[in-house]
């Protein structure tokens, strides 16, 4: 596989939200639109979405994933939605095999879950690009996950698409405790938490995002758990010194949200 610099794929982490952005036009589902519209052409599309979050690494290794609907309550419109892209075996061997000191499980019952459909179906809308997904082993600590993406780094030389899926900032709690739920505008420290991450990520700071459990009670705040964090850092570990970050997304969804996007290797540099 070349891993050539100036031929590599971008890698990117999107925040996904709510199902909801499945079916709807708004501001965040049209920058996933545009952003896929700059990529170079690609072959195959590797995602860890935080919806996946498991004992020990799975990686999909069928060729006709299922359409997961793995959320409840809302509108029937969005559980008649299927993507239906098909899988990839062979991509699924060529991560197996950058990830020889790791146990991975040649997954056929999982399939494309809504952390990975609800964007894959805005910015690959024909659904004619093999996807494969990784799952997070919940068992691993920050550093490990890192160090998986940065494993996967030789797939961007092959025209594979890394993308990392869930919310820098996820409070449900804090989001449903709130009289406006997924409208209403943010706290203070899902904006300060979220600002900076935007730093720490245009400064290359992976340390400082790795070991996120010592930026604060902001932090603590944003992250209750890691399933929606942990995949940026995958994202992290796929790009290189070389890339500039950019930032295709910038927004919340309610009290507790963070909708940001970053991406790496488009060769601009996007700060809002």
């Amino acid at each position: 596989m070349s891993s050539a610099n100036n031929k590599n794929v971008p890698v990117a982490f999107f925040g996904h939200g709510s199902p909801m952005n499945a079916i709807e036009d708004n501001e965040f589902t049209k920058s996933w639109k545009v952003y896929a519209e700059s990529l170079p052409p690609i072959k195959g599309i590797v995602c860890i979405s935080a919806h996946w979050y498991t004992r020990g690494t799975g990686v999909t290794a069928m060729t006709a994933p299922r359409t997961i609907h793995d959320f409840g309550g809302f509108p029937d419109q969005l559980y008649k939605i299927h993507y239906r892209a098909p899988g990839d075996p062979d991509l699924a061997e060529q991560i197996i095999a950058l990830l020889p000191n790791r146990t991975v499980v040649h997954d056929q019952s999982w399939g494309i879950d809504h952390g990975a459909w609800s964007v894959l179906i805005h910015m690959f809308p024909n659904a004619d690009i093999p996807v494969v997904q990784l799952s997070i082993d919940a068992s691993l600590d920050p550093k490990e996950h890192f160090e998986i993406g940065k494993a996967l780094t030789p797939l961007r030389g092959a025209g594979i698409f890394i993308l990392g899926s869930g919310n820098i900032v996820h409070n449900l709690q804090a989001t449903f405790g709130s009289r406006e739920g997924l409208s209403g505008p943010p706290l203070k420290w899902n904006v300060d938490f979220n600002n900076t991450v935007v730093e720490l990520l245009a400064k290359s700071d992976d340390t400082k995002l790795i070991n996120y459990h010592s930026l604060g009670p902001n932090a603590q705040l944003s992250i209750p758990t890691p399933d929606h964090y942990l995949p940026l850092l995958y994202v992290l570990g796929a790009k290189e010194h070389v890339d500039d970050v950019s930032f295709p997304t910038f927004g919340y969804s309610g009290a507790g949200i963070s909708m940001l996007s970053a991406s790496f290797g488009i060769g601009r540099n996007t700060l809002r």
